[in-house]
């Protein structure tokens, strides 16, 4: 396979900040600087990532759903989601979707050795829910709930508009008592320097990124009731142990009635 290793992708970029290895010079530059502008990226990345493992620990559990549609899943790092929904419940469920060719063949050797039809991988963009819902629709089944996770992957589509119409349309797709647990970055909790990294990104990476405020994010999860407590940080939705302090990284999960 053939990868572009120019200019920075996210998908790379973010292994970076996760002490990953798949990463490039351009990657490992664009990163360096946009935590040099920004040194909370790390913190976020972190966050965003023990945001999914509990989200996905909580809904395997506690709410019972044996189903996961992670949309925009990344690179593989520790803790993915197949992982920590097979620990909490063997019988569960995954469809990993992303429309890179590098996050594709990664996820094509990390699911070596899953049980089959325990876990899969869908080639497909975000922007065409349907295409996805039928893709899934091959492991999962829709007669039952199912969670999707849409984490850190929504900032890509830059109209507030267009990524309104997207999760609707997920949510049309799915059957009553189905999840979906949302994470967004966002310029309220960052600052000024949080803002310049995100220019600095969108001039230097791909694909372009957009932040949004509390309000655009929850005109997003208006047809799901919020579990508590609601739209938070992520550091702070259902934490282990002691919060930790906000980071500029939205989080929350509703479900479907």
């Amino acid at each position: 396979m053939s990868v572009n290793a120019e200019p920075a992708h996210t998908a790379r970029v973010w292994d970076y900040w996760l002490g990953g290895r798949d990463h490039y010079l351009a990657d490992r530059e664009v990163g360096d600087r946009v935590r040099a502008l920004y040194p909370q990226i790390a913190e976020v990345a972190r966050a965003d990532r023990e945001f999914l493992v509990r989200v996905v620990r909580y809904l395997a559990t506690t709410a019972n759903v044996g189903q996961f549609l992670d949309i925009g899943t990344g690179l593989p790092t520790a803790q993915n989601t197949h992982e920590v929904a097979l620990r909490a419940a063997p019988d569960a469920r995954v469809v990993y979707v992303d429309n890179d060719p590098l996050v594709l063949a990664h996820a094509r050797a990390l699911l070596v050795g899953v049980p089959a039809g325990a876990t899969a991988y869908l080639d497909a963009d975000l922007r065409e829910p349907e295409a996805i819902l039928r893709g899934a629709a091959k492991t999962l089944d829709f007669g039952r709930p199912v969670a999707v996770l849409l984490l850190g992957v929504l900032n890509f589509v830059l109209d507030d508009d267009e990524a309104a119409d997207v999760v609707d349309r997920l949510v049309d797709g799915l059957p009553p008592g189905s999840y979906l647990a949302l994470s967004h970055p966002t310029l309220e909790l960052g600052g000024e320097a949080n803002e310049a990294a995100m220019g600095f990104w969108n001039a230097h990476a791909t694909p372009p990124i957009t932040a949004r405020p509390r309000a655009a994010l929850a005109r997003l999860l208006r047809r799901l009731d919020l579990l508590p407590p609601g739209l938070v940080p992520c550091t702070h939705w259902r934490p282990t142990g002691e919060p930790a302090p906000a980071v500029a990284q939205f989080g929350a999960v509703g479900r479907k009635v």
